[in-house]
């Protein structure tokens, strides 16, 4: 555990220093976030409760970090995955999902912030090589989602959950319009789709490879990641 924090401290000191050169401006923080992709456009508002990744993702935005890059994991009924500097020039076949900037980022973990239909949350490697659930600093997943009924919510509780208790307001969102709430507490949630979910359902729902597993057989791609003036001022 020693060893893991010490690796830790020394990536995200590096982020501090390799972005200090993207510098942000207070109107950025009034702005939404555009991703113009080949099935349409997508309109992010990022959350003021996280601010580490609210911070990050801006300054990879204005950067242009996230141009040319795909789309490279999609799972129908669940998410669609990006992120990946090295699958700006992929082949097909090519396997993805390693790629990042060279460092990480602390969880943010919020009550308030779940894993709703349309959530944007960072992805990250699983709990037995990461026990502090720190962020990828690139990748990101948009939620699809689907529905649940009771049973399936008291058994993610029991299951998933550790015994946690979904909240009454909650479990009715996931039963009446979806999401993964098997994810929640696990992963940073660091805003939402505020236009355009019907282009993550596309992107969600294209046709897969089996090899490497879930990469869309026809690319989709970032083409421009862009900040845009908000349309209403509504912050969370």
């Amino acid at each position: 555990m020693t060893r893991f924090l010490t690796i830790v401290f020394f990536l995200i000191s590096f982020a501090a220093s390799a972005q200090q050169n993207i510098r942000l401006k207070r109107r950025d923080y009034n702005r939404d976030v555009e991703l113009v992709t080949t099935e349409g456009t997508i309109r992010l508002r990022l959350s003021d409760s996280t601010p580490y990744h609210r911070d990050n993702f801006l300054r990879l935005v204005k950067s242009g970090y996230y141009d040319s890059i795909l789309f490279h994991r999609v799972i129908r009924g669940f998410m669609a995955q990006a992120g990946d500097p090295s699958s700006r020039r992929a082949v097909a076949g090519q396997p993805l999902g390693q790629g990042g900037p060279g460092y990480l980022l602390p969880a943010e973990l919020r009550a308030t912030l779940y894993h709703k239909r349309g959530a944007l949350a960072a992805a990250r490697e699983g709990d037995a090589s990461n026990p502090l659930r720190y962020s990828s600093a690139s990748q990101f997943y948009i939620v699809q989602g689907r529905t649940f009924s009771d049973h399936e919510l008291d058994s993610i509780e029991t299951a998933r959950l550790q015994g946690r208790r979904i909240p009454a307001e909650r479990r009715t969102y996931y039963k009446t319009t979806g999401g993964t709430p098997q994810l929640d507490g696990n992963y940073t949630v660091f805003g939402e789709v505020v236009a355009g979910m019907d282009v993550v359902d596309r992107i969600a729902s294209a046709a897969v490879s089996q090899t490497p597993p879930n990469r869309p057989v026809q690319d989709v791609r970032i083409l421009k990641a862009r900040l845009v003036k908000r349309k209403g001022q509504d912050r969370f």
